[in-house]
């Protein structure tokens, strides 16, 4: 009988490390952005996913959809333009961390939009249309002197103006302005948003607080037809998506109306709000999960199981759990359906829907694009992944989020960072290219960051949900989250109940066993906070944590300016003398540093880590990196050279540097 205990526990000792991830033992990992002691392949993952954010010489990221064209940040080297649908889930994920310069990056793609958007007068032609959005407008897709006011492909003669896209646009603006809270901005973004919310208010339907929208009228457009008449003929239906995303959006436009003191706007936008939630009701089924639209005549789409229309639509059930537009109960209730139906994520990633769609206005049998798995029918979105993954940390399936990010590393891996994913998430959709990136594929990791501690911000303040994996015991997260002109690291130590936060090292008393509260005025510009929950051992401050405002990948060897080119030697020089004239806080200064790690990087790209590629794909991707330091220079120097005349005297002494500088 002992011996047979002993062999029984020699197997299980031996047996746990083959079931078990390599890292789930590791007592630290010390990563570039993150340190923590547990499940060190998650660590990895969270470090990985903030790499992504700056220059890395071993991972595409953010640095390589620099646009010098409009100073910002475009879809990818395929697809000239900045769509709303797209960038909707990356940019939400990433804006609590992003900095200078890609804040201002980001504010000149979605400039893009509201510069160009719909005034009721002004004429925006797209292919043989020319077309007169309505005041409030936006758009699918723009690029300076093109913006495309509906869904721009499949039968856009059908189509609706940009529903859904609208509310979109309006929420990732209203977010990043809640995060700045820049007085000077909000006064000039709050009009445009206001039209915003004014433009879709006229789809409310007053008998029932449900929006209408055409063929086209929804996010993941054109997957939505409307409603389809007994001529034949497409008209409106009550759209789900865009009842939660109007709410939503709702939500971010009353906080900045309070931040702005208008307080007659904040009755009127929390009335539309309240109103838009009661409506809610006539769009969810028995089992608390919602259908994808209801047609006039009272007819479901997207009842799972039913004899028509019987699929599952995921957008607007993730999204009313990722932006807590449902209770805990209902969030519940639609993670539990979403569980139940593993043909909505065959590879991981989150499908658009489950079974194909019949109620599309082509069959789906018409051609390849259309074919459930390919585009808009059952072919993955990352934009969308990162709206899944901030509601599977809302509801701690920690392990889903797990998932989805190792399946994204599989095409990080080989430089194959596409959008959409086809073959229900598996393969790239343009397999001819050499490699492949898309802003899309951000958002995966961005939200893997942004999860992690959720970050809702209202006027008064900040609300932190931590939200972390039962195997790690301890992360100290070494870089800036943003908080108006305030910066804030965080680390948490021990597991389940809040029991204790400290800021700088004092008792901070505003919080529960679930989340911290950060009034703005009682917060330090500087907040190390400190999050002790059961079971936790003390936290040393992180004080090299807030090092460079960009942190690059490690290089392990040394780099040489002059081995880079006379760019970076010219970079190298004018950010030593923008430093030396106290103007080490100024955009440009950021948009210097950035460029000259990128060169730095590519270098150290091409060292270490492009051996690493599959064969194929290896000069396009040392060309990549050569090519996005380039356009950082350029962009630069062109925003630089704008400043020759201007009126703002630090501009031209900026200009005067610049020029010097050679």
């Amino acid at each position: 009988m002992k011996h047979g205990i002993h062999w029984f526990l020699v197997f299980i000792i031996f047996s746990i490390p083959l079931l078990i991830s390599p890292f789930a033992f590791c007592e630290r990992f010390e990563g570039t952005y993150y340190t923590g002691e547990g499940d060190g392949e998650y660590l990895e993952l969270l470090d990985i996913a903030r790499r992504m954010f700056g220059p890395d010489p071993e991972f595409q990221n953010l640095t390589m959809l620099y646009h010098p064209a409009w100073n910002g940040l475009v879809e990818g080297p395929t697809w000239d333009a900045w769509w709303i649908q797209n960038s909707y889930g990356p940019t939400y994920c990433a804006l609590p961390f992003l900095e200078e310069p890609f804040v201002t990056f980001l504010q000149n793609s979605q400039d893009l939009w509201f510069d160009q958007m719909g005034d009721g007068k002004t004429v925006r032609s797209h292919r043989e249309w020319d077309w007169i959005p309505p005041d409030g407008c936006l758009c699918d897709a723009a690029r300076p002197g093109w913006f495309v006011a509906k869904q721009g492909d499949g039968r856009v003669d059908i189509h609706d103006w940009g529903m859904e896209f609208t509310a979109a646009g309006l929420l990732m603006q209203a977010e990043l302005l809640l995060i700045s809270r820049d007085e000077n901005a909000i006064a000039h973004y709050l009009p445009k948003l206001e039209r915003c919310a004014n433009f879709i208010e006229t789809r409310r339907d007053p008998n029932n607080n449900l929006f209408l929208a055409g063929p086209a009228g929804n996010l993941l457009a054109p997957s939505y037809a409307g409603y389809k008449k007994p001529d034949g003929t497409y008209d409106k239906a009550y759209l789900a998506g865009l009842s939660i995303t109007t709410i939503a959006a709702l939500d971010r436009l009353i906080e900045l109306e309070k931040l702005a003191g208008n307080t007659e706007k904040v009755v009127l936008y929390t009335d539309r709000r309240d109103q838009a939630k009661q409506g809610l009701a006539l769009l969810t089924t028995d089992e608390g999960y919602f259908i994808k639209s209801l047609d006039p005549d009272g007819t479901k789409h997207g009842v799972y199981g039913a004899e028509k229309h019987g699929y599952f639509e995921a957008s607007p059930n993730h999204d009313a759990i990722a932006f807590r537009v449902v209770d805990d109960a209902q969030a519940e209730k639609i993670y539990a359906k979403i569980a139940s139906l593993p043909g909505l994520r065959p590879h991981d990633f989150i499908l658009p829907n489950y079974p194909g769609l019949d109620d599309m206005y082509v069959d789906a049998d018409s051609s390849w694009l259309w074919s459930f798995g390919t585009w808009v029918n059952g072919g993955h979105w990352s934009t969308c992944e990162a709206r899944m993954i901030m509601a599977y940390y809302r509801l701690g399936k920690y392990e889903d989020c797990r998932r989805s990010m190792k399946q994204l590393l599989k095409f990080a891996r080989e430089f194959r960072m596409d959008n959409p994913l086809v073959e229900f998430g598996s393969k790239v959709y343009q397999p001819k290219e050499l490699i492949n990136l898309c802003y899309d594929s951000f958002g995966p990791p961005a939200a893997l960051v942004r999860g992690l501690f959720e970050y809702l911000y209202t006027a008064e303040g900040l609300t932190i949900i931590p939200h972390i994996p039962a195997g790690i015991t301890f992360l100290h997260q070494r870089f800036p989250i943003r908080f108006g002109d305030k910066k804030l690291l965080l680390a948490i130590s021990g597991a389940g109940k809040i029991t204790a936060v400290k800021v700088n090292g004092t008792p901070w008393k505003s919080f529960d066993e679930k989340s911290i509260r950060m009034p703005y005025d009682q917060v330090p510009n500087y907040a190390d906070i400190a999050i002790y929950c059961d079971h936790a051992v003390p936290i040393e401050p992180d004080n090299d944590g807030m090092g460079d405002r960009i942190m690059s990948a490690r290089y392990d060897m040394p780099v040489q300016i002059t081995d880079l080119g006379e760019k970076a030697i010219r970079l190298n020089q004018f950010l030593a003398n923008l430093l030396q004239a106290n103007l080490s806080n100024r955009y440009e200064t950021a948009h210097c540093e950035l460029a000259l790690l990128c060169y730095k990087t590519g270098r150290a790209h091409r060292e270490k880590y492009n051996h690493t590629l599959p064969e194929s794909a290896r000069t396009a991707a040392a060309q990549l990196y050569t090519d996005t330091a380039n356009k950082l220079y350029d962009g630069l120097a062109d925003v630089i050279a704008a400043y020759e005349n201007s009126d703002d005297p630090i501009k031209t002494k900026i200009n005067k540097i610049w020029n010097d500088s050679k």
